[in-house]
């Protein structure tokens, strides 16, 4: 049965609902997982340290994909629940064609910059070459890896999740075989890797062009539209809290770069990156979830349901609570198995890797919440509150932890910091969620 934003969900039929979202973002995460673990085992540990080096930089740049695609879908979705479908297809159309614009001149400048970035950030010697061959290739596949986060949440709002997580599957799996294929079997290296990542996002952002071009089932459709400078602001405002976020991680990430390389070397960077791939994936079901359940609770507010949104908030809350216990559990067993999957070769670098794990885990307590909290006040069309979670997550609480952490606990303080900033996350949220309670009738 198929399952309408305008619904009443139960936990089944929500549970139904966001999970394409889920794994969607979760199979997203797995680029560059995969790529991680065949350059790490088969090409280096320079090559591996490069990679997790330069991948915060161009994950701030794919970030307005983000932005486009979760301000852009509360915009559209809370203009369907008014009943205007025809404004609502508009706007789609208006969304896609300037990320893609954007993302055209976004690689070309990156393309002659980044490389200064690299140097300016510390890479030097064999570490920057690497970072160079790396980046200018992804670089290509950059405005299609852009429409692919955007159309991650623009197909739950056509209600199609479904094909979403098939197109995200597609992605991910032709990403894994080109991995094998040019890493471990034409042994192409670091290119290899590169030219396997950059061919899967291509096919993630193209694939999604065609279908809303061509279909005649899906709500929304890809035709003609109007220059509208004031949605494209409004959506820019609403979206900004994922943009932030998402710059924010990058530039946190480029700061533990920098304190590891001061405290550990390239092997704490190297335990950084595994750390963060598998904080990609165990985030990703979060944020999948915060995806899934973002255009239902636009499409409420848009109708004026706040009974609904009590009843989505409640269940949210509920299943954000098992997965964080889960996810908690999970990753302090599997520490010793996750690190030697990725670095088993290296005993001094397993052992910081293990080490750190155990620490870091007890974020995944907290990070759900944050992330859930940011996407909600966004689905109603709260920027700013939005904005401010993610900031202070992503931003103020890390990089205070992480530059004052270190020099109580040494390099234990830079595992630890991103608990702690969790742990203040989490408070923050629930402080909004309470204040806003009266304002939006949850």
């Amino acid at each position: 049965m198929n399952i309408q934003l305008s619904d009443s969900f139960t936990f089944k039929k929500l549970i139904r609902f966001t999970l394409p979202s889920v794994f969607m973002m979760i199979f997203t995460s797995i680029y560059g997982v995969v790529d991680g673990f065949f350059v790490s085992n088969i090409v280096g540990k320079t090559p591996f340290a490069a990679v997790n080096f330069i991948m915060p930089v161009l994950m701030m740049l794919g970030a307005f994909g983000f932005m486009f695609g979760a301000g852009g879908s509360a915009l559209i979705a809370k203009t369907m629940g008014e009943g205007d479908i025809k404004k609502a297809n508009h706007l789609f159309s208006l969304f896609v064609y300037v990320t893609f614009i954007l993302g055209v001149t976004v690689s070309l400048i990156s393309f002659f910059l980044l490389p200064k970035v690299a140097v300016m950030l510390g890479a030097e010697g064999k570490l920057l070459e690497n970072v160079i061959i790396y980046s200018r290739i992804l670089l290509i596949s950059l405005p299609f890896f852009m429409l692919q986060l955007e159309f991650q949440t623009f197909f739950v709002t056509a209600e199609k999740p479904q094909l979403g997580l098939i197109s995200t599957i597609v992605c991910g799996v032709t990403n894994m075989v080109l991995d094998a294929l040019f890493v471990a079997v034409f042994r192409w290296g670091l290119e290899g890797a590169a030219f396997a990542t950059a061919i899967s996002e291509i096919i993630g952002g193209f694939f999604p062009v065609i279908y809303f071009s061509v279909s005649k089932k899906s709500l929304l459709h890809l035709g003609k539209t109007n220059f509208d400078i004031k949605s494209l602001i409004k959506a820019s405002i609403n979206g900004s809290s994922e943009l932030l976020s998402n710059i924010s991680m990058s530039l946190v990430g480029v700061l533990y770069n920098i304190q590891l390389l001061k405290y550990a070397g390239e092997n704490g960077i190297a335990a950084y990156g595994v750390l963060m791939y598998v904080n990609f994936v165990f985030i990703s079901a979060f944020i999948g979830y915060s995806v899934g359940t973002a255009p239902v609770i636009s499409y409420h507010f848009g109708a004026g349901n706040s009974k609904e949104l009590k009843n989505l908030l409640k269940k949210s809350m509920t299943v954000i609570s098992i997965l964080a216990v889960f996810m908690f559990l999970t990753a302090e067993l599997m520490s010793s198995t996750i690190a030697s999957l990725f670095v088993g070769y290296d005993k001094v670098l397993f052992d910081m890797t293990s080490r750190a794990f155990l620490i870091f885990s007890f974020s995944f307590l907290f990070s759900g919440f944050a992330i859930f909290g940011s996407g909600f006040f966004t689905a109603l069309n709260n920027g700013l509150v939005s904005a401010i979670i993610s900031f202070f997550r992503t931003l103020v609480f890390q990089i205070g932890a992480v530059l004052l952490l270190p020099l109580v606990w040494d390099i234990n303080g830079i595992w630890a910091s991103v608990v702690v900033a969790e742990i203040m996350a989490f408070i923050l949220t629930f402080t909004f969620i309470g204040l806003k309670k009266k304002k939006y009738g949850y």
